[in-house]
């Protein structure tokens, strides 16, 4: 007979072992999800660090080629905006922002009490798209200027990439987003993260939506949330409501990063991309303050970078039913936080405009 001082040491060890291999399936203890440190997803919603629901309204801002217009974000702020997102480059496509730049854009956000979206936008149509850049590209870009995103958990989401894959080979989208997902966490990103569809963020092949559970679970912080971008393909408001409601009913965060009220491949139904996104509690980012080239000009929301001069489309987005004005809830990071009127800093790196 085997002493039972022998055998149960054995027992222990493999005790050990098989709750080792559980422990991260089963989604217990640090190492399946780091504790969080700002923002985090939660049963579909995104939450602020004390656990509020924070849904975004703002707009997305072309720092990248306009970076003299960086009191632009104070200017968003004014309209009751509470989230801006930010076009980086990562100098694959367009000159690219070094990490004292994208330390100020944090900070101008911080200080007009915005909550900062920052993307990648060289990963534009990537596959359909010459000059565009991958996710693994624009993930090791983030890592380089990490330094400026640590500690601001609370303050910036990370857009990994915009639009980043065409309409050729879309279906790589789902191994490159996982991919770039898990270089992040594994280089200490605590953020949540946001990731856009592929189809030029339109998703009309339905990639991410019918993926994006796998996506979300290869995240090992669970705390990644989901664009789509809605242009002609979304024209009608059964189109619309399909896709968000199919997000919601799955516990799956989605977000609308980007949309118009007009484009050259169809007329999207801003609103009822704005009434869904209100009646669901989902944000919306509109396209964009200034600065799009002749060929899309329409959607500017104001002309020429002037506050004073809201667009037909600006009037809309701002002040329309189911709008920024009417709907927006700054962020509870900034409560109790001193207001500032002053004019922005200059920008700290000179970059050439698209």
């Amino acid at each position: 007979m085997k002493s039972s001082t022998r055998t149960a040491p054995r027992v222990a060890a493999v005790l050990a072992t098989l709750l080792g291999l559980l422990v991260p399936l089963l989604g217990f203890g640090t190492s399946a999800h780091a504790a969080p440190t700002g923002f985090r997803v939660q049963n579909g919603r995104l939450l602020e660090a004390n656990g509020n629901d924070f849904v975004m309204r703002g707009v997305n801002h072309a720092h990248t080629w306009y970076p003299s217009r960086i009191s632009s974000i104070s200017h968003i702020k004014a309209k009751r905006a509470n989230t801006v997102r930010v076009v980086l480059a990562n100098g694959d496509r367009w000159a690219r922002n070094d990490t004292a730049d994208v330390a100020n854009v944090v900070s101008q956000c911080k200080r007009n009490r915005l909550i900062c979206v920052l993307e990648v936008h060289d990963t534009t149509g990537y596959g359909d798209q010459s000059g565009a850049t991958t996710l693994s590209r624009a993930a090791d870009y983030w890592i380089s200027v990490k330094s400026a995103l640590t500690g601001q958990e609370s303050y910036v989401i990370v857009n990994i990439g915009n639009e980043p894959i065409g309409n050729n080979n879309a279906s790589r989208w789902t191994a490159d987003t996982k991919a770039a997902i898990q270089k992040l966490r594994n280089a200490g990103f605590n953020h949540t993260l946001m990731v856009d569809a592929p189809n030029w963020g339109q998703d009309w092949s339905f990639i991410m939506r019918d993926n994006a559970a796998s996506v979300f679970a290869a995240d090992r912080d669970r705390n990644t949330v989901f664009s789509v971008h809605m242009y002609g393909v979304y024209n009608t408001a059964a189109k619309v409501n399909d896709y968000l409601n199919r997000f919601v009913a799955a516990k799956l965060p989605i977000v609308v990063g980007e949309f118009g009220h007009n484009h050259s491949d169809g007329n999207p139904d801003e609103d009822a991309i704005l009434a869904a996104a209100q009646r669901l509690g989902i944000g919306y980012l509109g396209w964009s303050w200034s600065g799009n080239g002749s060929d899309v000009q329409y959607l500017d929301l104001v002309t020429n970078f002037d506050p004073n001069r809201l667009t037909s489309w600006g009037q809309r987005l701002f002040n329309g039913a189911n709008g920024i004005a009417a709907t927006a809830k700054e962020a509870s990071v900034y409560s109790g936080a001193a207001r500032t009127t002053a004019p922005a800093a200059p920008p700290t790196t000179s970059l050439a405009e698209r």
